[in-house]
């Protein structure tokens, strides 16, 4: 799958990942309203409210981007029927070509993890048949418990040639009291790119690992240093737009030949109807805005890298 993802970035010109990551909050009223309609104030509605908003954002953008990344907490609020609502999202995105990233950070060892990397990344067996759960292309998952907890989903990507992307250096302003301090000299997080390095030379696509990175563009320094750590590691980059982040600051986590990371901007795209440069569009022309927002910012990530 990590060969579809580079493949697909440089069909489309566009190292951009969206991320669904919707809230009730984020949704024009209209579609809440309906929803509410169909199936009173409920968690049904939400759950359908949602899976509309995101229909019309991919059907307005697929074409422009490889990726998306669906915050699977921004549906499990909801309980099963947003769980629905999300499997829904993917199997969607799936069927317009798109590169799905779960972004889901789960973390923890053995068989557990082996259940949630089947589950998300691989089959599981019922009888003599075996069955795709979430069915996600890659999934997000966090290291803190070492080898143990990241080695089953290296395994599923070995089976099934998908990916994942490791937690290293997250964008968000507290990252530091963990990921900062200093082991034998060196940041707990260049440790972390080190290890996610090793573990990505045994699961190889043709340039690429399957096994990636997850660094905030809040960070670009230590961008620029964990790209030489892990040469061969694409890197996945929150934190553009509304966390701070800007397209000069990215060109750091790219390679010489402008591959080598894909940056994601959730808010900035999903909600750019509430943005005055696109309040021309409207909430009815959310989609519209959301499509306006993406081309805008493929062309300042490009301009920054290129």
């Amino acid at each position: 799958m990590i060969n579809k993802l580079v493949s697909e970035i440089k069909k489309k010109s566009a190292p951009v990942v969206v991320g669904l990551d919707p809230m009730l909050s984020y949704l024009p009223e209209d579609i809440l309203n309906k929803a509410i309609k169909e199936h009173g104030e409920s968690l049904e509605a939400a759950a359908e409210a949602i899976w509309q908003f995101n229909k019309g954002i991919v059907d307005a953008i697929y074409e422009l981007i490889p990726a998306v990344k669906p915050q699977i907490a921004m549906y499990e609020q909801f309980g099963v029927p947003g769980v629905m609502a999300f499997k829904k999202t993917v199997d969607y995105c799936k069927s317009k070509g798109l590169v799905v990233i779960g972004d889901i950070k789960r973390g923890d060892i053995g068989s557990t993890s082996t259940a949630y990397a089947v589950g998300h990344i691989g089959k599981v067996s019922v009888g003599s048949k075996s069955f795709y759960g979430f069915d996600e292309d890659f999934v997000t998952v966090n290291p803190y418990l070492g080898t143990d907890g990241v080695k089953p989903f290296v395994d599923v990507c070995k089976e099934e040639k998908r990916g994942i992307f490791v937690l290293v250096k997250t964008s968000n302003p507290s990252s530091g009291e963990f990921q900062d301090q200093l082991v034998d000299g060196k940041p707990l997080y260049e440790l972390v790119g080190k290890k996610v390095a090793s573990w990505g030379e045994e699961a190889m696509g043709d340039d690429y690992s399957y096994v990636g990175a997850v660094v905030g563009a809040t960070y670009p320094e230590m961008g620029e240093v964990l790209r030489k750590i892990m040469p061969k590691t694409y890197i996945l980059v929150p934190g553009y737009g509304a966390q701070g982040g800007k397209a000069s600051d990215l060109k750091p986590y790219f390679n010489a030949d402008g591959l080598g990371a894909i940056v994601n901007s959730s808010r900035g795209i999903i909600c750019a109807y509430k943005n005055e440069k696109y309040a021309k569009y409207g909430a009815a022309g959310y989609a519209e805005a959301s499509r306006a927002a993406t081309i805008d910012m493929i062309e300042d990530i490009n301009s920054a890298i290129l």
